[in-house]
């Protein structure tokens, strides 16, 4: 992927207008990044030790969480060490990476949302034949797949992107490198490419979209045909996380890349939101309104003094 050009390393301007704010960014991207990593790593160890949570809807929402660990460790380390003080500078390959990774994590949460969107569709619309559908070897299929297309996905963009000459300026104004900023830099016309990225960037979350509400439409259909008052609020109870996640994962995607005039400070804040809040907000979405989940984070962070016996006993009296 590397071509004759003559820029070496990138310098990340990072978050534009904040000079002066580095300390107070530090510390405030450094806690989120750290809750979200213990806040997923929780998820994931809550799942893997209860037998109870191993099933299709949980066996996604694992992957979930691994995503939601490696998707804003791709930009926050180097951020961080920037802000406390360090050089800005990254190599091309490291920039390279970026994008890549970036882009590979971001469009597997896409598709792993669409999955976990059928999931639910056939958990709620078959009932009966839910075990069958969604066998052990279908989810490890669905599962593959997903970060299959996602590498596919970020080879194109990131081969499209990358296979410009970069030879004049090398300041990247932004806090780590994606798209849009890097087709900025290259020494060459790209309004063909940048209507290709917009058009590929653009197709697969909307293509994910419209699955996702067609599955979410039938699934209404199917709770408002349940009659008890009960089963409908336990069905909607299900599917209430997964929606309030993808409205938390779409809405920076499409303010980033759809939108017609893109603003440097806009797309960054927005940015910001969707690597390091969202990912930190999952594991709450997931877990608080999920009596199995917190059930299970009982027993595991009792024994290790976490929770006092009080809090405990109150807690699964709820």
């Amino acid at each position: 992927m590397r071509n004759a050009s003559v820029v070496t390393a990138f310098i990340l301007l990072g978050i534009p207008h904040t000079h002066g704010l580095e300390a107070t960014l530090f510390v405030l991207f450094l806690s989120f990044y750290v809750f979200t990593l213990i806040g997923n790593l929780l998820i994931l160890l809550a799942i893997v030790s209860s037998s109870r949570l191993h099933t299709p809807m949980y066996f996604f929402l694992c992957k979930l969480s691994v995503c939601d660990i490696f998707f804003p460790s791709v930009s926050s380390p180097k951020m961080l060490l920037y802000l406390s003080g360090n050089s800005r500078a990254v190599s091309y390959a490291g920039c390279v990476c970026q994008l890549f990774f970036y882009h590979f994590l971001g469009c597997t949460e896409c598709f792993l949302y669409t999955v976990m969107a059928y999931d639910r569709f056939v958990a709620i619309c078959h009932p009966l034949r839910y075990t069958i559908i969604m066998s052990h070897r279908a989810c490890a299929i669905l599962a593959m797949g997903t970060s299959l297309f996602g590498c596919v996905q970020a080879t194109f963009l990131t081969t499209l992107t990358f296979q410009l000459p970069y030879c004049g300026p090398n300041e990247v104004d932004y806090y780590f490198c994606d798209i849009p900023v890097m087709l900025k830099l290259a020494c060459a016309d790209t309004s063909a490419l940048e209507m290709v990225g917009l058009i590929s960037v653009g197709l697969m979350p909307l293509t994910c979209f419209l699955l996702i509400l067609t599955s979410y439409s039938r699934i209404v259909y199917s709770i408002l045909q349940i009659r008890s008052a009960e089963g409908r609020r336990h069905a909607f109870s299900t599917c209430s996380a997964h929606l309030a996640a993808i409205l938390l994962f779409y809405m920076p995607v499409v303010l980033i890349y759809l939108r017609p005039t893109p603003s440097p400070w806009v797309d960054a804040t927005v940015q910001v939101l969707n690597n390091l809040v969202t990912p930190m907000l999952n594991p709450l979405i997931y877990s608080l309104r999920n009596k199995e989940v917190k059930s299970s984070l009982r027993r595991v962070l009792r024994p290790l003094g976490f929770l006092p016996e009080q809090l405990c006993r109150s807690a699964g009296a709820t």
